[in-house]
């Protein structure tokens, strides 16, 4: 059983989570799309380093600790037989995937539809299939039903189709994480994938690993509350924040210094920069999360946590140029934008999500699945 403390962390490690993936979403740098051997390719400043330590590096653990919380939880549920578990993830993860899978393509079609945010709508390559087609206008019917169903624009949505697959396959994981054997052999595959940063349509890497050690985590009554010797925050945090500074400094000046070779080690660093901050993280916040959890403001924003994160992309990545324009590019606009457009959506989505909830919580928790109410 969870004790009242861990299971209020859980809740604010998930809310601090979906805010750091807002927050990564508006990064805004000249190459946006992040991957952990990414390079700006453009000069290094103190805007540039800090958007980049930020968002692809020190927010980068809070997704493999958000799978770490699901396989947990998960696995602290094994007096219900897990067809039946399958069967309400179906209406707790599925429904409103299917859902904002589909509010995201309505969005992006619509916007096509007048020249300026068609604009910015090619500007982000979201709907871009291949050089022919760039605009969701373009696709055929069937090609708009993988994009609804397999791969949705709104491109957040992965860890939900993910988690639903881990959840489906519980049984299997859990025989593999807890077999005397075969758990050496499955978290090695496991931790390869993650080191390959491996994305199939239905295993990745990272999800993988994390959930699988959730479970591994609740199966074997690992101590999450108090830390053993080797697992000191300290020196884990110290470590972590050395790495994504190393690695920040070397995505801007290592193609120079070491050509090519300098992406299988920003890959490795962020793998190190990961698996470090996840521990600091995790046992170094009792005192975020004991100030965080007393405060009113926090505890009712987080009851919109869920909505938060199902809605705020594609807008998030489709609005980052018109925030550029609305600011004039004026001097230190990118990192204005990176802090300003986040906040907004953060703050509108949770207020838009209270006057929903206000309307009817009926509908509220049919397109969250039950979340929020």
């Amino acid at each position: 059983m969870l004790t009242e403390f861990v299971s209020k962390k859980f809740k604010c490690w998930s809310f601090i989570t979906i805010l750091t993936v807002v927050l990564a979403h508006s990064y805004n740098l000249k190459i946006r799309y992040l991957q952990p051997w990414t390079t700006p390719n453009e000069p290094l400043t103190i805007t540039s380093f800090t958007e980049y330590f930020l968002a692809n590096g020190l927010f980068r653990f809070t997704m493999p600790l958000l799978f770490v919380i699901s396989g947990f939880l998960y696995a602290l549920k094994d007096d219900t037989p897990n067809n039946i578990r399958v069967k309400k993830r179906f209406r707790t993860l599925l429904i409103p995937y299917f859902i904002w899978s589909a509010v995201g393509l309505v969005l992006v079609f619509s916007l096509e539809l007048f020249p300026y945010t068609k604009s910015l709508v090619a500007s982000t390559n979201i709907a871009r299939m291949n050089q022919q087609q760039v605009f969701l206008h373009q696709y055929h019917w069937y090609e708009i039903l993988a994009r609804w169903i397999i791969a949705p624009v709104s491109y957040q949505l992965w860890f939900i189709w993910a988690l639903f697959y881990y959840n489906l396959g519980y049984r299997a994981i859990r025989w593999c994480v807890l077999h005397p054997k075969g758990k050496w052999i499955f978290f090695s595959i496991a931790t390869l994938l993650w080191l390959a940063t491996f994305g199939g349509i239905i295993i990745e890497g990272e999800g993988l690993l994390f959930f699988s050690l959730g479970v591994w985590i609740q199966k074997n009554k690992f101590d999450i509350e108090v830390p053993a010797k080797w697992l000191n925050p300290l020196w884990w945090g110290f470590s972590s924040l050395a790495i994504i500074s190393i690695k920040t400094w070397l995505s801007f000046k290592g193609i120079t210094l070491l050509g090519n070779s300098i992406y299988p080690i920003l890959s490795i660093l962020s793998k190190l920069a990961v698996f470090s901050g996840l521990i600091a993280g995790w046992y170094g916040s009792n005192w975020l999360v004991k100030l965080l959890i007393n405060q009113q403001w926090f505890t009712a924003s987080s009851n919109y946590s869920f909505f938060l994160y199902l809605a705020h992309a594609p807008l998030v990545a489709i609005g980052i140029d018109s925030i550029f324009s609305m600011l004039h590019y004026c001097k230190g606009y990118r990192f204005i934008s990176f802090l300003l457009w986040p906040s907004m959506l953060i703050i509108g989505f949770i207020f838009i999500g209270f006057i929903l909830r206000k309307i009817s919580k009926k509908l509220f928790s049919f397109i969250t699945g039950g979340r929020g109410i």
